[in-house]
């Protein structure tokens, strides 16, 4: 199915330059655009890519329109964020040849009777859905699903297959969940007792907002006496671990593989990269990025780009840099040592 450009410019915005009854039918990376398919031009990097590739429209930034001059000859899309203008344009496109779910409940579903279903929500094969839960209109549970006693389901939102929502959790309207998430398992508490373990039991829930993603077998562990609060727009890739009581504010966006130990608060508009680990009970302001890999041990109270890796190197250069680190404070008392002497022999010169 192919649009004009004139019709998507429209439809998304962006100042059209060039042919405007072109007619494209999807989108594609620089180097493997033809000439029915749209690209974008986001890192000036890439510039001399984008002054071969053969697609019908180049979405880009006034600069970069600039900089790119006569070099591409096909039209032109200019806004100030090509990449979400392109992201916009990508859900237009799968919008046209998605699938839509047919409202009503499977036969193999078990719907308890006093769950309250919207009566075009989708309920998928073998879904188990308990008393008092509420999917609102335009749901679709997947197949396999198990929607606990009490559960919300916000309206629009798509659960695929084997989702888990425990008991009294709730996610707003237009969320997606992907397969083998679980959301509201217990919170890992337990109290020492000589020896031995007891469980605390977890009676808080996960209320998650509005536009929130969760990725292929994340996992939300519900509080254990309050709740742990997924704000709306949150981004969370697979495979994330979520402790108990923890805060994601607003619009912040974690990759896989990424460990939030409980009762962590972390600030709005975040960004985690893979496998970061983030210790529990601290702070995390608004607007901080953590690279990959780091382990953060402390809060954080100012917005910024942190770091918190050791370089890679070879294994015997390692073990020579991590004894050094080892030797530290020993090195420290040396200077201080040094520090008196020089101190005292310069007042003794004088």
């Amino acid at each position: 199915m192919s649009t004009r450009l004139k019709n998507l410019v429209e439809r998304l915005g962006g100042q059209l330059i060039g042919d405007e009854t072109i007619e494209v039918i999807g989108i594609a990376p620089l180097h493997d655009a033809t000439a029915s398919q749209l690209t974008f031009l986001a890192n000036s990097k890439l510039r001399a890519q984008a002054a071969r590739t053969r697609a019908a429209a180049l979405t880009l930034s006034p600069a970069e329109h600039e900089a790119l001059g006569a070099e591409y000859h096909g039209a032109r899309i200019v806004t100030d964020n090509p990449y979400a203008w392109f992201a916009r344009a990508a859900q237009y496109f799968a919008s046209l040849v998605a699938i839509p779910a047919n409202p009503g409940v499977h036969p193999s579903a078990v719907v308890d009777p006093a769950a309250q279903l919207a009566a075009d929500a989708s309920i998928g094969p073998l879904v188990v859905i308990e008393a008092g839960a509420k999917i609102a209109a335009g749901a679709v549970i997947g197949a396999g699903c198990f929607i606990g006693r009490d559960v919300k389901i916000g309206a629009g939102t798509h659960l695929h297959s084997r989702v888990s929502f425990y008991a009294g959790c709730e996610i707003g309207a237009r969320g997606i969940v992907h397969a083998g998430a679980v959301i509201g398992a217990d919170g890992f508490g337990f109290a020492g007792d000589k020896g031995t373990w007891v469980k605390i039991p977890q009676t808080g829930r996960v209320v998650i907002g509005d536009d929130v993603e969760i990725g292929a077998n994340t996992t939300i562990d519900r509080g254990a006496m309050t709740d742990t609060i997924i704000e709306d727009g949150v981004k969370l890739d697979n495979q994330i671990q979520i402790g108990h009581n923890c805060h994601i504010g607003a619009h912040t966006l974690m990759s896989g593989c990424t460990g939030v130990a409980g009762s962590a608060k972390i600030g709005k508009h975040c960004t985690f990269g893979g496998a970061a680990m983030i210790l529990g009970h601290l702070t995390i302001a608004d607007h901080v990025t953590i690279s990959s890999g780091s382990l953060v041990p402390r809060s954080i109270t100012e917005p910024g780009f942190y770091t918190g890796i050791y370089p890679l190197a070879k294994n015997a250069e390692w073990e020579k840099s991590a004894a050094i680190v080892r030797n530290l404070p020993a090195m420290r008392e040396k200077i201080r040592e040094l520090e008196k002497i020089i101190k005292s022999l310069s007042k003794e010169s004088e």
